[in-house]
């Protein structure tokens, strides 16, 4: 007997369930990735080296920054971002960096911290070499409680991703002397202070199947001006993916050393689209 006879017949309808049924799983898994693509400041300053897709489009709901000295004094941010990938591996990041601050007798401060724009572009994936990226930035002179001049930075990137965990190693420098005034907030963006160099190191640890991302770090910043002191931060957070466009991570850390040493703590929201004319591929 001819086993194609007695075989079922599921016709064009059956086909179209069929693969709709095999193809949705995979769409979904393929689009619950944010949480795995970390950002500068989502939660921890220490970034990995991939852009987000090209033609995607990524929007940083309020991510929200606060700090407390520990001679008693807060510090808040906000920087709202829109990050288009214009290009294969090149993504374009536009932020607008909002800090509060209380000096002393009780005066308190909350303007805009300047305009941020950066190009981030992807050299290469990862073989048996560490993924790397180049980062060029440029925070402008816009706002009550920007620095006095706009000051480009750039950053170098590597990711190396292992069964057990991923490392991130960043490292940037700034152009520019530090600023003329000396006012609260000067020098200051919403994110994180404005620094003549940092390094950073961080690994993190995904849960696929809950996705969910775990990660710490432990970055050394040199400010603006020369005379301060050298600065320690740790941090941790994590990030999780609630939809297939929305992730919200949390964290927090401890400065520790300077006259600032104290805690902070950040949280943050991004929504992943794709460009309303172009398929996203």
């Amino acid at each position: 007997m001819n086993p194609l006879i007695n075989a079922p017949r599921f016709g064009a309808k059956g086909l179209l369930v069929a693969i709709t049924a095999l193809s949705a799983p995979l769409a979904s898994l393929s689009a619950q990735t944010d949480y795995y693509n970390t950002d500068a400041g989502r939660p921890v300053r220490t970034e990995d080296a991939y852009a987000i897709e090209r033609r995607a489009v990524e929007l940083q709901l309020a991510p929200f920054r606060l700090e407390r000295a520990r001679g008693g004094g807060y510090r808040w941010g906000i920087e709202p971002e829109f990050a288009v990938g214009l290009f294969p591996r090149t993504q374009v990041e536009i932020g607008f960096p909002i800090a509060h601050v209380e000096g002393v007798a009780g005066t308190r401060r909350t303007a805009l911290g300047g305009i941020d724009a950066s190009v981030l572009y992807n050299l290469n994936t990862e073989t048996r070499l560490p993924a790397l990226a180049v980062v060029a930035d440029v925070l402008l002179p816009v706002g009550a409680m920007a620095p006095d001049k706009a000051y480009p930075s750039f950053k170098a990137i590597a990711t190396k991703t292992f069964p057990w965990a991923r490392f991130h190693l960043n490292g940037q420098v700034t152009i520019g002397d530090a600023p003329s005034t000396t006012s609260a907030g000067s020098g200051t963006t919403a994110s994180a202070e404005l620094s003549r160099w940092h390094v950073g190191i961080a690994v993190d640890r995904t849960l696929p199947l809950r996705s969910l991302l775990l990660t710490a770090e432990v970055v050394t910043s040199q400010p603006l001006d020369a005379a301060e002191t050298q600065a320690w931060d740790v941090a941790g957070g994590a990030r999780y993916q609630v939809s297939p466009r929305l992730a919200v991570d949390g964290g927090g850390g401890y400065r520790l050393s300077r006259a600032d040493a104290g805690w902070f703590l950040t949280a943050g929201a991004a929504v992943s689209l794709g460009l309303p004319w172009s398929p996203r591929r």
